[in-house]
């Protein structure tokens, strides 16, 4: 009975643990900006990344391309 009032129990390391998981986790998506709303030039290359995985045929990832195109026009004109 004595042992378990001297320092932390199991227990209560780990709520501690948790506790500096959590603060860790937060404080990664704080610093790494994940999370925030993509830059027009960081969405184009998503999108320019997805074409190359998914299409196969020529014409189709030609096309694919193109709507990335003008989705970054679009993104890049004033007033969006």
């Amino acid at each position: 009975m004595r042992g378990s009032q001297r320092g932390l129990s199991s227990f209560g390391i780990l709520v501690v643990l948790a506790f500096a998981v959590a603060a860790g986790y937060y404080a990664y998506k704080a610093v790494s900006g994940e999370g925030e709303a993509p830059s027009c030039r960081s969405a184009f290359t998503a999108c320019m990344q997805k074409c190359r995985r998914t299409t196969t045929e020529a014409p189709a990832a030609q096309a694919c391309q193109e709507v990335c195109q003008r989705d970054q026009a679009a993104c890049e004109r004033p007033g969006r």
